[in-house]
């Protein structure tokens, strides 16, 4: 009889420990599980979207980039008139990088006309209605034709010594149209001639 109750005994504590075992079994299984299902999330929603490819866009017009370059150099070509007009040493400007051929030499001869009479030019001058009229982009020379109004209204001839105003004609136009022909050079576009037409605007 003892013998027999220390075999149940055993087999008891046996069936406990192989309960006890597949308890924590189960446990470990179902972590495993919810690790396994947490981990598939986690990769969900670090995986990488998907990469649109960019927009391909058409190429420049190569009319409408001479008309906008044409026009920025002529605007220049204007800022470096009014330094050269203003200094009598010629030091300040440098026409020579946006005028080139019959432009670039009636403004320096007309220029040192003036500094030879003791005058000089202050203020700034305006442009409104820059209009490109005939563009060439594709040719041996590209080239611009560039219609404005040229506003001197601001820019006044002084004595260069008094700074005291010149007089000048009462019926002289201060606003007129102007058309120059812009040039496109190895190292810019230079503006070439520059033709007021003697109309205001």
């Amino acid at each position: 009889m003892k013998r027999r109750a220390r075999q149940i005994h055993h087999s008891a504590v046996h069936l406990r420990k192989a309960a006890l075992a597949s308890i924590t079994l189960c446990a470990a299984l179902a972590l495993t599980a919810c690790s396994s299902s947490d981990g598939k999330d986690g990769a969900a929603d670090e995986s990488p979207s998907v990469a649109q490819s960019p927009t391909s866009s058409a190429p420049a017009d190569p009319k409408v980039t001479a008309e906008t370059e044409a026009i920025a150099a002529y605007g220049a070509y204007w800022q470096e008139m009014e330094k050269l007009y203003a200094d009598p040493s010629g030091e300040s400007a440098h026409l020579d990088q946006y005028a080139a051929s019959a432009a670039l030499k009636n403004a320096e001869a007309d220029a040192k006309r003036a500094h030879d009479r003791g005058r000089i030019y202050t203020g700034s001058v305006a442009l409104t209605d820059q209009t490109v009229t005939k563009v060439d982009a594709s040719g041996r020379i590209p080239n611009a034709t560039v219609s404005s109004c040229l506003d001197i209204s601001k820019w006044r001839r002084v004595d260069a010594k008094t700074k005291k105003p010149v007089s000048l004609p009462a019926n002289r136009l201060t606003k007129y149209l102007i058309v120059s022909t812009v040039e496109k050079y190895p190292g810019g576009w230079r503006v070439t001639r520059d033709e007021p037409q003697g109309k205001s605007c």
